[in-house]
Order: structure tokens, then C-alpha cells, then sequence
């Protein structure tokens, strides 16, 4: 029994100190792109697809969530660019890109849970960062839910995070400041962090969801865990029908970066964050007397 429970003890410490803590994902519904920051720098940019049927998190809408979600889980590892997925396991086929009629999930799949009371139910609508087939489409809001990429965007993506890794959606333009969760120190300081300013250009069109009240299909689309070899070709994902299934497929967590990154920017002399100072009182100042007046009823 003791060698059980110490089995069970090391395979949860492993499983712990695997999350992915350095990077931060930030999709912007308005641009359709996505960046990847590491440790408050900018890594890379990705053209990304968001739903068709605009914003929300309700049951059957095939709407993309908002705000703060985490890599729940990573799928597809080992698997060709192209490998198409049913019920986020691979069928054995390998498509082309924007192969005529054809629009199933590719390549890989980095399956997402909200963190925050609104979007508590992304990982049972099967809400996924995935590969499309449909890579012509990319750019623009066409998916049911999804984070939507091309296969090399996706493969590429699937080697830099690890799972536990934050992923931030919003309305915001990529331009704008995004904060994210308070991170206290000491008892007389709170800092809030926050997402940088993206020096990007885009040549996409600002997108307008559409946020009036529609009634619609099922959840997320299903995807696949991909492949972590060198692969360079691409592929698509096509929602499927299938209602939201939570089985916990078998992962494969690759960090794609060293145990430890760059210095903070705090550490570099440009702070990252605005420091809030609670007020002190000076022990040398004699404390004030209250006078205190009795309350008396005045009679009419």
C-alpha cells in the first residue's frame, strides 16, 4: 500500500512541475491573430479564425469564449501535418490543404478550460486551438467555436507551449493593454500585470462580432493531439456534430522552452508592472484625540 501511495504521490509532483508557467497566449477577436508571449516579451505572431456565430460561452451556441482559459490538455503528438481527427483521435488519414469539400481538424489539438466563472464550461464544449484544412479561410471568423490555424501555425505553436500554459481572449485590439490576474507581493505592495503593447501591423480587416442572441449547434469542434518531429506541411479542421465528449485522451507535454527564460523585464530595469504603495503612517506622529459629543433628541 505505502509503495502505491508514493507511486501515486511522484506521478502527481511529475505531472505538477511539467505546467507551463512562462508563456501566454492573447488571441484578439478584432485582428484574428494571435500572440505568443514569453515572459512579458512578444515571441511570434499567428493569423488565427474565430467563430462565425460571434462571442459567448452558451451550451450549443459554436461561439468562442472570452477572457482567461489555461491548455488543458495537448493532442496529436507524433502524428503527420495533415493527420485528420475524429473525436480528437487520428483515423489513419493525411489531407492536403484546402482539399475540395473536405474541412475536418488536423494536425494538432491544444484543448482549452476557462479559468473564470464565465467560460467555466469550455473544456466540456470541446473549445480547441487546432489545424484546419480550410488554411484559405484563415484570417477570417468562419470556425464553430474554435481557435482555428493552419497546420504549420499549429504544429509550430504545439512545440513552444506545454500544457497549464494561459491563453487570454478578447475583444481588445492587439494594440491595447490586457490585464491579467493581480499577483500580490509583499504586504505593502500589489502589482498588476499586464500583456505589452504589440508593435504589429495588420493587413486583416477589424472584424465586428456579430453578439445578438442566435441559437445554434452543438459546441467545439473535435480535434487531435499532433505531432512534435520536424513537419512542414499544413492542414485544416472541420467542426464536427458529435456531442461534446469528455473522455481524457493520453498526453504528451513538451516544453518548448528551458527551465528557465529571460530575465523578468522588471530585472532588465524596464518594469513590467505598476506597483501600488499602500499609505504608511509615520510612528512619530502623536496619535489624534477623537471628542466624542453625546447625542441629544431634539423635542417639536
Amino acid at each position: 500500500m505505502s509503495a502505491i501511495l508514493l507511486l501515486s504521490t511522484s506521478c502527481v509532483t511529475k505531472t505538477a512541475a511539467k505546467r507551463d508557467t512562462f508563456n501566454v497566449l492573447k488571441i484578439s477577436i478584432p485582428a484574428q491573430e494571435m500572440i505568443l508571449y514569453r515572459e512579458g516579451k512578444m515571441v511570434k505572431s499567428y493569423p488565427v479564425s474565430t467563430s462565425k456565430f460571434g462571442l459567448g460561452n452558451e451550451k450549443g451556441s459554436y461561439r468562442t469564449p472570452l477572457g482567461r482559459m489555461e491548455i488543458a490538455e495537448k493532442i496529436g503528438s507524433g502524428r503527420p501535418a495533415g493527420a485528420v481527427f475524429k473525436s480528437r483521435k487520428w483515423t489513419g488519414e493525411v489531407i492536403k490543404p484546402d482539399s475540395p469539400g473536405r474541412d475536418p481538424i488536423v494536425s494538432r489539438i491544444l484543448w482549452l478550460r476557462g479559468t473564470e466563472k464565465k467560460n467555466d464550461n469550455t473544456y466540456s464544449r470541446c473549445i480547441y486551438i487546432h489545424g484546419t484544412a480550410a488554411e484559405k479561410d484563415i484570417g477570417k471568423p468562419v470556425s464553430y467555436g474554435c481557435i482555428r490555424m493552419t497546420s504549420n501555425d499549429v504544429i509550430d505553436l504545439y512545440r513552444k507551449v506545454g500544457e497549464g500554459a494561459t491563453v487570454y481572449i478578447t475583444k481588445k485590439d492587439l494594440g491595447e493593454e490586457v490585464p491579467l490576474a493581480p499577483r500580490i507581493g509583499n504586504s505593502n505592495e500589489v502589482e498588476i500585470e499586464a500583456l505589452p503593447l504589440s508593435p504589429i501591423k495588420h493587413a486583416i480587416p477589424a472584424f465586428q462580432p456579430n453578439l445578438t442572441s442566435q441559437s445554434g449547434a452543438t459546441s467545439g469542434e473535435h480535434a487531435a493531439y499532433a505531432p512534435t518531429d520536424h513537419v512542414t506541411t499544413t492542414s485544416a479542421a472541420l467542426p464536427s456534430a458529435h456531442p461534446a465528449e469528455l473522455t481524457n485522451p493520453e498526453t504528451l507535454f513538451q516544453p518548448g522552452a528551458p527551465a528557465r527564460m529571460a530575465p523578468p523585464a522588471r530585472e532588465r530595469g524596464a518594469p513590467a508592472t505598476v506597483p501600488f504603495q499602500i499609505p504608511q503612517t509615520d510612528p512619530t506622529e502623536a496619535p489624534r484625540k477623537r471628542e466624542f459629543r453625546p447625542f441629544r433628541m431634539s423635542s417639536t
